[in-house]
């Protein structure tokens, strides 16, 4: 009872405390308003009229400001696009104009931007497909207040933070990377873009475009506060800030693209057929994963010339018109590859049982196919060749014969021009059957290698390649043959009604019914080295934040994983067989077709050469081509060279591939190569003196 006592006593005594501290705080609210009031009275007496000029002469803008594009960075970390950011002076091309506003505010914004009203006025309708036509970049303090205060004098006129793309090495990879461009009228009308603010650059070629989605962020709004009265602008916040876009790293050693571009051009200077070789390309893949360690595409392209919006000079325009520079001849240009693809045929007329490992044709220079003479590629003679003698000499007669019996067509040589199976009742029948049944076993051959179909490279715009059959309706010209079509109606007729020709079958063998791509020719080399696993060849490593660097030791927000993507059958026996034909290529004797250009190599590279004939601008020619891996016995890298006009396989697309295998083990410190040759993964400091990053 006393206690309970006590607890009440305690009560009362509180009250009085509580009535102090609310007083004491109603007393300080009074105090502090009463200063408010005196504050702005002595302001509005001592300082009014100042601070009512202020505020007449402020003006709030808003202006739009673009997210930071995410970094592209080589395989070693080492940059290769980034973003600067840059006040930029646009024209806002959604409202319809007429000449004379052109003119006025050409006249009226030029001696600002210290340019001339006729040249504002050409850039401002020159292209007026773009969204946002910019008339000046790294705008100054005086400019953005000038536009600020002058807006009823300059429609559409607008002032955006945007960030301008850099490549710091130039034409490094400039067809892999890409470059950046305006949202266009068409973006606009077909919804491509719904997220962004018109004055987002976004990808329009290469990895820029491929990976746009990552690349680009979210736009936000700078608030900026503009005294007209004596052109000061402050900024006051972003709302929203804009948020910037992922990093990535790529499989791309940008020292190994450096020497490759570098070797291409220099060899195509010194080539004698340097006059007729107006493109060139190569890959070279890392055989483990698929990734690309060097792309390169000749003509070379540098990106900075479309960081505006368009190149900037005469020369620039002149020489994209001209050269094909805008292509990825690597992954764009489909060429008859020649003699490469009989690694390939041979493994499928040994599986179907067409040849046996010791099937021996004799080479007598020749042979006639019907009424048509094939002859042996600069009249050779080999006499009896087994299937790897065959592969080292490129042997044009003995794949004739493999074509051939693919689609049963028997006893041609240099007396007979051969048969087909009685059993198959017309001639039209045996070409719609064992005929087309043969040639769909070649392509499919060499299909499945990845050969003729888009290997999946992340880049845009990839080619397919294809296949073609001799027609003879039309007067025996080529003529592009469905395979898929073909295989269809056979498997649900058993024909495929054509007016081929036996001899489709020998050019097939050859390799002078295809055409492929530098990239599906890689991946090829890379299936053989790897005894028939195909990869996805990609250029993607990691994906990092923005925040985030190879550099700076954090893990990527993801990492590629390797893709298998199919599984050519067949033998161990018949791989190594096809194994010491391709090493026999660089080491089988003097009539190998690169016999003396790995010699005096401490490393083992199995190759197979091709020339391809071609017609370029009307003169007859040879599309030079080579593909390799190497080391032999424990396959790194695979690759594939391809130069239109170039001659010879081994003698000009062959060298190329050899100094670029070089590069690649002199940057990894083979213990094969000699020390004093060793490099780094360093992309040239020099790099923009190289001839390799000007104008070819």
């Amino acid at each position: 009872m006393n206690k309970l006592k006590k607890r009440r006593d305690k009560n009362p005594k509180k009250a009085p405390s509580k009535r102090l501290r609310i007083n004491t705080i109603y007393t300080i609210a009074f105090l502090s308003f009463t200063g408010l009031i005196l504050r702005e009275a002595y302001l509005q007496v001592a300082h009014g009229a100042t601070m009512r000029n202020k505020e007449v002469n402020t003006q709030f803008v808003k202006i739009a400001v673009t997210p930071e594009r995410g970094w592209i960075y080589d395989a070693n970390g080492q940059v290769l696009a980034w973003d600067r950011p840059s006040d930029n002076i646009v024209l806002n091309n959604l409202v319809t104009m007429t000449d004379s506003q052109y003119h006025q505010v050409a006249n009226e914004l030029a001696p600002v931007l210290n340019t001339t009203p006729d040249k504002l006025y050409g850039k401002m309708t020159t292209d007026k497909n773009d969204l946002q036509i910019p008339l000046a970049t790294d705008a100054t303090t005086s400019q953005i207040a000038f536009i600020a205060e002058h807006q009823q004098d300059l429609p559409n006129v607008q002032i955006n933070q945007v960030y301008q793309r850099q490549y710091p090495q130039g034409d490094l990879a400039g067809q892999v990377l890409g470059y950046v461009g305006s949202i266009t009228a068409d973006d606009v009308k077909n919804n491509k873009y719904p997220k962004y603010i018109d004055s987002q650059k976004v990808g329009k070629s290469g990895l820029e475009y491929q990976y746009e989605p990552i690349l680009q962020g979210k736009a936000g709004n700078e608030a900026v506060a503009v005294d007209r009265s004596n052109n000061t602008v402050q900024t006051v916040g972003m709302i929203p800030a804009p948020i910037p876009g992922d990093n990535i790293q790529l499989t791309l050693d940008g020292h190994l693209q450096a020497e490759a571009q570098t070797i291409i051009q220099d060899q195509i200077n010194k080539s004698p057929n340097k006059s007729l070789i107006s493109n060139a390309s190569a890959v070279m893949l890392d055989v483990k994963n698929g990734g690309v360690l060097s792309m390169v595409s000749y003509p070379y392209l540098d990106p900075n010339w479309f960081t505006n919006g368009k190149p900037r000079t005469a020369a620039q325009v002149n020489y994209l018109v001209n050269s094909g520079a805008q292509n990825n001849f690597a992954t764009q240009d489909a060429q008859n590859p020649g003699s490469t693809v009989k690694p390939a045929n041979l493994l499928t007329a040994l599986k179907l049982g067409a040849v046996t490992p010791n099937y021996t044709v004799d080479d007598e220079g020749y042979i006639y196919i019907g009424k048509t003479r094939k002859n042996e590629d600069m009249g050779m003679v080999f006499g009896p060749i087994d299937p790897v003698r065959a592969i080292a000499v490129s042997s044009d007669v003995y794949f004739y014969e493999v074509g051939l019996r693919l689609g049963k067509w028997y006893g041609s040589s240099t007396t007979s021009g051969g048969w087909y199976p009685a059993s198959d009742g017309s001639y039209q029948h045996y070409l719609n059957t064992d005929f087309a049944k043969g040639l769909n076993a070649l392509f499919q051959g060499e299909e499945d290698f990845g050969l003729g179909t888009k290997t999946g490279i992340d880049l845009p715009y990839e080619s397919s390649g294809g296949f073609e059959v001799m027609d003879s309706t039309k007067n025996f010209t080529p003529q592009p043959y469905d395979l898929h079509k073909s295989e269809a109606s056979i498997k649900k007729t058993g024909e495929y009604p054509n007016n081929g020709t036996p001899a489709s079958l020998a050019m097939a063998g050859i390799g002078q019914s295809q055409a492929f791509t530098t990239i599906q020719l890689a991946t090829y080399a890379m299936t053989l080295a790897n005894n028939g696993t195909r990869l996805q060849p990609h250029l993607l490593d990691n994906v990092f934040s923005a925040n985030d660097t190879p550099a700076n030791g954090a893990k990527p927000l993801s990492t590629y994983q390797t893709k298998v993507t199919g599984q050519v059958g067949g033998s161990k026996q018949y791989y190594n067989l096809i194994k010491q034909a391709m090493y026999d290529v660089t080491t089988g004797g003097a009539d190998a077709t690169a016999n003396t250009l790995f010699s005096g190599e401490n490393y083992k590279v199995a190759a197979k050469t091709g020339t391809a004939q071609i017609s370029i601008h009307g003169h007859q020619t040879d599309n030079s081509v080579f593909i390799c891996y190497a080391p032999l016995d424990n396959p790194q890298v695979a690759m594939a060279v391809m130069i239109p006009g170039g001659g010879y396989g081994a003698s000009l697309a062959g060298v190329i591939a050899h100094q670029m295998l070089d590069a690649y083990f002199n940057e990894h410190h083979a213990s094969f190569m000699p020390k004093k040759d060793w490099t780094n993964t360093q992309i040239p400091a020099n790099w923009y003196k190289s001839p390799a990053n000007t104008l070819p």
